[in-house]
């Protein structure tokens, strides 16, 4: 019994496909024109390309608030206020896992939400990752619309 619920378990982690609300391909094309953020502001890209768990929805938070709910092969663009630190967060198998970093005002940051193999489900979490790198991912990717959490 043991083996077959492994067996189910991995084939969740490894096949299927979680799908979220997704933006317009003009929307998440003019996303990724990576243009300049707003005075006084930050860029913020926040993506997940990990071959792990597609099957998983995961919830992703800037500052404590819904930025969203995010499936495979998607991105999230917003602007964060500058100058000052945030706090990334996504769900995982126990309790969330965060990154803090503090924005430089002008500036575009990108970070990457990834999968793993957990004890009962497959965890997330998250990591900051260079702008040439990160642009690159988010090119081959598709923006779903921001602020919908599924708790």
């Amino acid at each position: 019994m043991k083996k077959i619920a492994l067996i189910v378990l991995m084939s969740a982690l490894f096949t299927g496909c979680a799908s979220v609300k997704m933006e317009s391909k003009e929307a998440s094309a003019k996303a990724k024109e990576f243009a300049q953020p707003s005075e006084g502001h930050s860029g913020l890209y926040v993506y997940r390309d990990s071959f792990v768990g597609k099957a998983i929805k995961r919830n992703i938070w800037v500052d404590g608030k819904c930025l969203g709910e995010s499936g495979p092969d998607v991105f999230f663009h917003t602007e964060v206020t500058g100058g000052q630190e945030h706090v990334i967060a996504t769900d995982s198998e126990f309790s969330p896992n965060e990154l803090k970093v503090m924005f430089e005002k002008g500036k575009n940051y990108f970070v990457r939400q990834y999968m793993k193999i957990g004890a009962f489900i497959g965890g997330s979490d998250v990591e900051l990752i260079p702008e040439a790198e990160g642009k690159a991912a988010v090119a081959k990717l598709e923006m779903a619309t921001a602020g919908t959490c599924s708790r």
